[in-house]
């Protein structure tokens, strides 16, 4: 994987462990987070996806996360 790779789903990650403590949440933290992990979500599935064009989630199975 290149570096635009690394930065992109290093900011996913980031974006995921910077989610509001559930009983914080309001609404207008929770939708602002939450569009925020949605844009680096899209980013980093359009990376995957020309990184590895042919790969499915079939290819998956077996796998542990």
């Amino acid at each position: 994987m290149d570096e635009k790779g690394y930065v992109i789903l290093r900011q996913l990650i980031s974006d995921v462990e910077g989610a509001p403590y559930p009983n914080s949440i309001n609404n207008e933290l929770y939708t602002i987070w939450y569009e925020h992990v949605q844009v680096a979500a899209h980013a980093a599935l359009e990376f995957l996806s020309s990184y590895d064009p042919d790969y499915r989630i079939d290819d998956a199975a077996g796998l542990e996360l």
